[in-house]
């Protein structure tokens, strides 16, 4: 994976991260469970989960919300090219196209977010084929008195620092249906311990691109993507704003060639970044180049990220990986802790208990 740094001019250019950083901004130590991932990775694909085995599943909808709903924005990511139909439910309904060929996958870290709980009290009384996955709560009560297959993942830390552990634990439960090799998934695991060098807490000097990126940033960023990677810019807009506490955007870069472009027309503290892989669609890259070249001419600074070579689990998950560190690190730079989610959790408290 590299990382391109353009034109940079910012408030945070010499301010470099320190340990005692670390330890003061980031109490709760969400960095130190990043610094784990590629052996969090390992260790959970390699555990004797008990396989299980849908038949004649032809569409899959992933449902889930904050961390948990990333999951399935990254298995939707990863599927997109294949025969099997993907849906991803952000919200409380399931779409009417369900039927016996169809599997529901529903993912709640924490086992009590409201929206996929609904969805599975209502996927429970169709006629397709049901899984759940969380760490213990509400929805491990109702998958075991309702006879639902059902999964404990232990949670780590927070939802948004589990998502390897339930990527790679999903990855190996569901091996049978998810039409991904296992060479692929080692790779992926590879992969991350290779980026996981240059990025993680060990090397805090201007050698890490994701402190780099993090430096950079000192505006809203707009995220642009190519369709098979936006689940890598999704979470990253998500990481920004719970990890740092601001604002961020993410455009497809073929649709923004029909409109938001033309945003740039007038000074804006947006701040561009461009997220790449290494095999785009050689349309797709025609408008990578044609978008620099505007960017270049008149004179907007942007920070460009390419993907690493290899398959596209490998791609996406060090891709997360790194957009998810820098975003640690940003909060670090703005003397925020990363960890806590106060608006999140009053919108809970204020939510009708009632499904």
């Amino acid at each position: 994976m590299s990382v391109n740094h353009y034109i940079v001019t910012f408030d945070f250019d010499d301010y470099m991260i320190t340990i005692s950083d670390l330890k003061k901004y980031d109490p709760e130590k969400i960095h130190k469970v990043y610094d784990q991932w590629p052996e969090i990775a390992k260790k959970t694909y390699e555990t004797n989960f008990e396989n299980i085995s849908f038949d004649g599943i032809n569409h899959i909808i992933f449902v889930g919300m904050g961390g948990s709903g990333a999951i399935g924005d990254l298995f939707s990511s990863i599927l997109y090219k294949t025969k099997i139909h993907v849906s991803v439910v952000k919200g409380y309904l399931l779409p009417n196209t369900v039927n016996k060929n169809t599997l529901v996958i529903v993912t709640s870290v924490s086992g009590n977010s409201v929206e996929p709980l609904t969805v599975l009290e209502s996927a429970k009384k169709l006629d397709c084929s049901l899984i759940a996955f969380s760490s213990d709560g509400t929805m491990e009560k109702f998958c075991k008195e309702n006879k639902i297959n059902y999964r404990k993942i232990t949670n780590i830390h927070s939802p948004r620092a589990s998502l390897i552990k339930y990527v790679y634990s999903m990855l190996k439960i569901l091996n049978t249906i998810l039409p991904i090799t296992e060479n692929e998934i080692i790779e992926s695991i590879v992969e991350l311990e290779n980026i996981s060098r240059k990025i993680n807490s060990h090397n805090l000097s201007d050698s890490n691109p994701a402190i780099k990126l993090a430096q950079w940033i000192t505006g809203i960023p707009v995220i642009y993507y190519p369709h098979g990677l936006q689940s890598s810019a999704i979470r990253f807009k998500s990481s920004l704003q719970e990890n740092t506490k601001s604002h961020a955007m993410i455009e497809d870069v073929i649709e923004t060639c029909h409109n938001g472009i033309v945003a740039w027309e007038k000074e804006s503290i947006a701040q561009p970044i461009l997220i790449r892989g290494q095999d785009d669609y050689i349309k797709t890259k025609e408008r990578w180049n044609i978008i620099k070249k505007y960017f270049t001419e008149n004179k907007i600074d942007f920070f460009e990220i390419n993907s690493v070579n290899g398959n596209i689990l490998s791609k996406i998950i060090c891709l997360i990986y790194l957009l998810d560190y820098s975003s640690i690190y940003k909060a670090v730079i703005y003397h925020t802790d990363p960890t806590p989610v106060k608006s999140i959790n009053f919108i809970k408290a204020n939510l009708s208990k009632n499904l």
